[in-house]
């Protein structure tokens, strides 16, 4: 995955959180559960909800994105330019294609982070928070991505998950997630058509990546990392991993195989509306 190197990044839409800390972990319900999703759930990693968000100064190693990270050059030398450059893309894309869009900024944190659904710690993974309607991510998930999980990594391994979390936050404007209810565990339930719709609406913004302006080239093989990760972070191949069987009625997020098909079908059609996953009994 290459960026334009003489393309503009705005580093306003990601707020760097990292080295700040966070005031500690909430526990409880509360609005925004359902969305607080995350590959280490089936894992037994509690996913808190409740309190406040806190207000943390950009800070990573006393440098602010907004001076290291202006231009597409900038994402092709810097793992966080890189994903300010995919956030610009992705939200790019569906500004265009989504009335009233509204920017949702990425926060990146270390350790642990306050945010409009309770707090959280790095351990439960990238998330999107309806509450306040933004993405967080520890950026040293990607390490466990490979590590843990047994993706091959890769830059548009990295970006494929930016894609599928702001595909929550399309779902949140577009109150798809309200279909969802109390429908949250099981290999058709809501949730994991949730989960779906978000990895092919991933796919859609792979397909048109480059007409946003900011990347440059795709390739095959980003695209075989896109697929690969997607599989890596599949229910049945978490759950064979952490306890060497597979329960279908407790997934929340799809097989490995559905969300490559799912990634995979918003990739070759280039079209959100072929990513009804609420309206097909074929997961």
């Amino acid at each position: 995955m290459k960026f334009r190197p003489g393309a503009r990044l705005d580093a306003g839409q990601v707020q760097d959180r990292r080295g700040a800390g966070g005031r500690g972990v909430a526990v409880g319900g509360g609005v925004g559960t359902l969305l607080v999703v995350v590959v280490l759930a089936l894992l037994g990693v509690d996913v808190p909800v409740g309190g406040g968000g806190a207000d943390v100064s950009l800070q990573s190693g006393g440098e602010n994105l907004s001076q290291s990270c202006r231009t597409g050059a900038d994402a092709n030398q810097r793992d966080d330019c890189r994903i300010v450059g995919v956030v610009n893309s992705v939200q790019s894309y569906w500004s265009g294609h989504v009335d009233g869009y509204r920017e949702a900024p990425t926060n990146f944190f270390s350790g642990s982070v306050q945010t409009g659904c309770g707090g959280a710690t790095s351990a439960v993974g990238p998330f999107y928070c309806p509450a306040d309607q933004q993405i967080y991510i520890d950026l040293r998930f990607y390490d466990d991505l490979r590590s843990r999980f047994g993706a091959k990594g890769g830059p548009f391994a990295e970006a494929y998950v930016i894609a599928h979390e702001y595909g929550h936050h399309v779902q949140h404007l577009l109150r798809t997630d309200e279909r969802v209810g109390n429908d949250r565990e099981g290999e058709t339930s809501g949730s994991v058509r949730l989960e779906l719709q978000a990895d092919c609406y991933a796919g859609v913004w792979a397909a048109n990546a480059v007409e946003t302006g900011f990347i440059e080239e795709l390739t095959q093989q980003d695209i075989a990392d896109g697929l690969d990760a997607a599989a890596a972070v599949g229910d049945d191949r978490i759950q064979e991993r952490a306890t060497g069987r597979v329960d279908r009625e407790s997934w929340t997020h799809g097989s490995a195989a559905s969300r490559q098909k799912w990634f995979d079908t918003g990739y070759r059609t280039g079209d959100p509306r072929r990513c009804d996953t609420f309206a097909t009994n074929a997961l």
